[in-house]
């Protein structure tokens, strides 16, 4: 009988273990506050401060303003919206996106910048998680 209690008190730890290692896996981690979706961005500001004076580049090269974000709202735009120096426009059927920075001035006057992290494309972006290099 004694080792039927500890088989059973092994098994219980070990289950237990698993719920919890099961559960810390689901966890979802906060959305990206800059997603792309076909044609459309959309900014996400989730803290409590308005972002003032927005730019938001595009390839280093491509460029959208905005006054402010309000706290806790979104931004949309098409991508076509974005514009060069010289007025040309993105074209987001033939051109790959690489680079998305947001710059924004916080109500204290701090800079406040978000990079879009993006995953290299191919193998380079495959073999990253195992230690690959470029």
């Amino acid at each position: 009988m004694t080792r039927w209690v500890m088989a059973s008190g092994i098994v219980s730890t070990v289950l237990v273990g698993a719920v919890a290692l099961g559960a810390a896996g689901c966890a979802k981690l906060p959305p990206d506050p800059m997603q792309l979706d076909g044609g459309l961005l959309t900014v996400d500001n989730r803290s409590s401060d308005e972002w003032q004076r927005v730019e938001i580049w595009l390839n280093t090269y491509y460029r959208v303003t905005a006054t402010s974000i309000p706290p806790h709202t979104r931004m949309q735009t098409p991508l076509d919206a974005f514009m060069a120096g010289f007025g040309q426009r993105f074209d987001y059927h033939r051109t790959q996106i690489r680079d998305l920075r947001l710059s924004a001035t916080l109500p204290n006057g701090k800079p406040f910048e978000l990079k879009k992290q993006f995953e290299e494309p191919g193998l380079a972006g495959a073999l990253k998680p195992f230690g690959g290099k470029r």
